[in-house]
């Protein structure tokens, strides 16, 4: 790092190109580098588990996550730098000569190595060769061009193997949702060919046939909210799904421009939260009138007579705004704890992992003397909940102000995670004095 920050930039925009060029080349050779020490690591954790008695069926279980932790990324994708790391340095050598090259960088690697997963390892290694990545065969290509290449040099090598590798795609049909700027959400649906067209020319027909009567949406607009319509059965969308905003009783009756948090999605501004709940101060439509905006163009939340609001009252420590709340003795977490849990932590509470909450745990196991207490729980994601119970891994809550949880890897590796700060509370020295919910 030291020789990076004493690196003296170009004079000239000839020189500055050149060293663009070359720190993207280095880039890609670190990342060779990152590939090799991957395998190396997985190798040897799985001699180690082996000397242990550890079955072979369970060899390499946790690798994934120890590698996404170091190089602080998510579990899920810590698994899939493994994945290509073995692809890389056991199946595709010439691909792997042009990474450390920086003929191709990371990313298109893996374009090579997902576009030839389905071959044997003898195909893909004929793949390898004949698309030869290290001879500068795709220099000055796309991202497109690359995987139509890929493609058609595995169809023609095993196009039974490519064939069932579509068929099966259609089991992978999912539907997730993610965050999107201004209060807004990608809802994503991944479906067979045929019927995501269909759903498409469905919407579209809507919107066109009420386009042609003179409404004022736009095509986009129209579309959208058909597809919530037919999904949910409400225009709205919304009635009778709990949707947890949470939020600082200032900006909820008093008009404070503290914003709010919205479970599953994170920060939305106070003025979209009062409207969404129906407090004072939100402007809601009337038949044939056009419906407010929030800051950056979100439209606000319409009123809907049919949504009930309850309101849960939280409490927090003036001093670190540290959610306060009861304990419990029983084994399992009871629903109002839970509940609180998922409150408190917002997401997979594993460092770098921003995946939904799916298990509440303890963070000291109970057969090891662990508490059902708030200060012993964590909300975590399917996949770390299940990491955590591998043979080396441990965890333990620090006494800090704030809920803070502390993970041991097998290598003795530790990393913190900290719940998110409530709304209404910024952690440091400007911290409010008092906060209430």
């Amino acid at each position: 790092m030291g020789l990076l920050r004493a690196l003296c930039l170009g004079s000239t925009c000839g020189e500055l190109i050149d060293q663009l060029r070359g720190l993207e080349d280095l880039k890609s050779a670190i990342s060779s580098v990152q590939a090799r020490a991957a395998v190396a690591f997985d190798l040897t954790r799985r001699s180690e588990q082996a000397s242990a008695g550890i079955p072979t069926s369970e060899q390499g279980q946790g690798s994934g996550a120890e590698i996404a932790l170091a190089r602080r990324g998510s579990p899920s994708r810590g698994s899939r730098l493994l994945g290509l790391a073995k692809a890389l340095v056991t199946e595709m050598p010439r691909t792997m000569a042009a990474l450390e090259s920086g003929q191709l960088n990371e990313w298109r690697a893996t374009l090579l190595v997902k576009e030839t997963a389905c071959l044997s390892l003898e195909d893909r290694r004929a793949v390898d060769e004949e698309l030869a990545p290290d001879a500068g065969t795709f220099d000055g290509v796309g991202d497109k061009a690359i995987i139509a290449a890929a493609k058609a040099a595995a169809y023609r090598r095993d196009p039974r193997t490519v064939a069932q590798r579509a068929s099966h795609a259609a089991t992978e049909r999912n539907v997730s949702l993610r965050p999107a700027p201004d209060a807004m959400t990608y809802l994503t649906a991944l479906l067979p060919v045929a019927q995501g067209v269909a759903v498409y020319a469905a919407l579209t027909r809507k919107a066109d046939s009420v386009r042609s009567a003179g409404e004022s949406r736009n095509r986009g607009q129209v579309m959208a909210d058909t597809l919530v319509e037919r999904i949910t059965g409400r225009r709205g969308g919304i009635s009778g799904v709990d949707l947890e905003v949470i939020m600082t009783d200032r900006a909820l009756f008093q008009g404070d421009s503290e914003p709010a948090r919205l479970k599953g999605y994170g920060i939305v501004p106070a003025a979209w939260a009062r409207a969404l709940v129906g407090a004072g101060g939100a402007a809601f439509d009337e038949p044939g009138e056009r419906r407010p905006y929030a800051a950056g163009g979100s439209p606000l939340p319409t009123k809907d007579p049919e949504f009930t609001v309850w309101l849960r009252r939280l409490y927090t420590a003036p001093s670190t705004g540290e959610l306060i709340t009861m304990d419990s003795k029983a084994r399992l977490f009871p629903p109002r704890l839970r509940r609180f849990i998922e409150v408190r932590d917002d997401t997979c509470r594993t460092p770098y992992c921003d995946a939904p909450i799916r298990h509440i745990d303890h963070i000291v196991p109970w057969q090891s003397g662990g508490t059902t207490t708030v200060t012993n729980s964590a909300g975590l994601c399917e996949a770390c909940n299940h990491t955590k119970e591998n043979p080396g891994w441990a965890a333990q809550s620090l006494p800090e102000g704030v809920h803070t949880l502390e993970i041991r890897t097998p290598t003795g590796h530790t990393y913190t995670s900290k719940a998110p700060a409530p709304p209404g509370h910024r952690r440091g020295p400007t911290a409010p004095a008092r906060l209430d919910y």
